[in-house]
């Protein structure tokens, strides 16, 4: 009790002292500080004293405050009366000052006018503006990887019509995305793709035959064969490896950054979605959490029109995924994403963005999926092939950039043809040698998680190759245990 009683009195010297409390009077007047209420953005009494019964230590501390909490209030609803200009005040709200109106008026659900959409070349290859960031040598390397990208993407989906591979999606129509993005980034930069970022892959050095080997699952796979096709990761590139599930890598990527911002790294995380995987919970966790911590990250949204068999206006009914980022307090652009000089120049300003002022950005690229979803899918069957021929033809990403290589004089006939010849050549082989590759070891499956496997995988291993014995037609013949 004596020392609830010292503890008491020092409790009310603090009081006296902070309020100007005498506790000594019959009765007792409480006289805040006015310094305290210009600094506290929560505590604004507007009356000065309020009475208060005298024997302290049995007067609650809580009471005190909430005599002041309740008058306070009620005297501020009298003061804001006085004030006939409801515009001319601002509530000091957390986050910022909010100012009244006296118009009931909602905020419009959309605009009449869309954001419009950056891009740099003309239909023809001519520049529309005073552009400059990419010279010869940049250019011919990007020319040579769309190409690239764009041949062996044809290959490796025969190989799937084939019965040689089990799966494969195409980039056709967004081959600037990917080339152009990996262009304007630093070797350091983190990629989280979706599922459609190969071409990324391809510029940072994954070579051709590293791609066959990961879609025929052989044991010359970087993944051991334990992904689908088309589920290529590198550590080495600083390429993580594609996870299936829609947006997840969002929320993932944002974490990500923001270890990259502790560490003060020159660096940030680049993380692809699809116009689809905006509809996902993940997506708006990821850019919520990225744009309160303030973490080195550029969202970039694939918006290829389709969503599988989804068209956008089903979607969403906002005006694409740009606006979204506002929502969220991200700057964001809308860009033309078969304008490769585009992507490379909003790309490149989002890195220096995110890098140097430590910050997420938003970017959407308008790029129509000219081939079907995937493999599993015939995309004939909710889109006409009108629509499908237009995009193929007039509005294909790798003819419009060849020609405006071709107009810089970077660029000939002669070496249009070596190139598609060497790469088809290369090709070829790549798909033979990763083809006749023996598959990984059974005991690949129940390595490389644990340092010691528990008991449950030790007996499963041991019930699998037993069934694999016991049935050996059952099973692959290229499998060993």
């Amino acid at each position: 009790m004596a020392s609830w009683g010292r503890r008491s009195s020092a409790v009310a010297h603090r009081v006296m002292a902070f309020f100007q409390v005498n506790f000594h009077d019959k009765a007792v007047r409480i006289q805040t500080s006015r310094d305290f209420v210009r600094r506290h953005p929560f505590f604004k009494p507007a009356i000065s004293s309020a009475l208060v019964a005298r024997s302290w230590p049995y007067v609650n501390m809580a009471s005190l405050i909430l005599v002041e909490r309740f008058t306070s209030s009620v005297a501020r609803s009298q003061v804001d009366s006085r004030h006939d200009n409801e515009e001319d005040r601002a509530m000091d709200f957390p986050g910022g000052k909010v100012t009244y109106t006296t118009e009931l008026k909602f905020i419009s659900g959309s605009s009449d006018k869309r954001i419009p959409c950056y891009r740099v070349l003309g239909d023809n290859g001519e520049l529309l503006n005073d552009f400059k960031e990419v010279n010869k040598e940049l250019a011919v390397k990007m020319y040579g990887d769309m190409v690239t990208l764009q041949i062996m993407d044809t290959f490796f989906y025969e190989a799937q019509r084939q019965g040689r591979i089990s799966f494969y999606m195409t980039s056709s129509g967004e081959e600037a995305v990917n080339i152009s993005s990996a262009a304007a980034l630093s070797k350091d930069d983190i990629i989280m793709p979706q599922y459609r970022e190969h071409g990324i892959l391809l510029w940072r050095g994954f070579t051709l035959q590293e791609f066959a080997n990961q879609c025929f699952g052989n044991k010359d796979d970087v993944g051991k064969g334990r992904q689908m096709p088309m589920h290529y990761g590198s550590r080495k590139l600083n390429f993580v490896t594609v996870s299936s599930p829609i947006a997840t890598q969002l929320p993932q990527a944002a974490g990500m950054a923001y270890s990259l911002k502790m560490d003060k790294k020159d660096a940030c995380v680049v993380a692809f979605i699809g116009d689809g995987g905006t509809s996902e919970g993940d997506f708006h966790a990821g850019l919520n959490f990225a744009a309160v911590m303030e973490a080195p990250v550029i969202f970039v949204c694939r918006n290829n029109g389709w969503a599988i068999s989804t068209p956008i206006s089903e979607q969403f009914r906002s005006d694409g995924v740009a606006v979204k980022g506002q929502a969220y307090g991200i700057p964001s652009i809308r860009v033309d994403g078969t304008d490769a000089l585009a992507v490379y120049s909003a790309i490149r300003a989002a890195r220096n963005m995110a890098v140097n002022e430590q910050r997420p950005v938003l970017v959407e690229t308008l790029a129509y999926r000219v081939g079907h979803h995937s493999t599993s899918d015939d995309s004939t069957k909710y889109r006409s092939l009108d629509e499908i021929e237009h995009w193929k033809m007039d509005r294909d990403p790798v003819n419009r950039f060849r020609k405006w290589v071709e107009l810089n004089g970077w660029w000939s006939e002669r070496e249009e043809t070596e190139l598609r010849s060497n790469v088809k050549k290369q090709l070829m082989k790549a798909i033979q040698v990763a083809g006749g590759t023996k598959k990984p070891p059974l005991t690949a499956l129940f390595t490389d998680v644990y340092d010691l496997p528990p008991s449950n995988l030790v007996e499963q291993e041991k019930q699998l190759k037993e069934t694999i014995n016991k049935y050996p037609l059952d099973f692959p013949p290229d499998v060993s245990l």
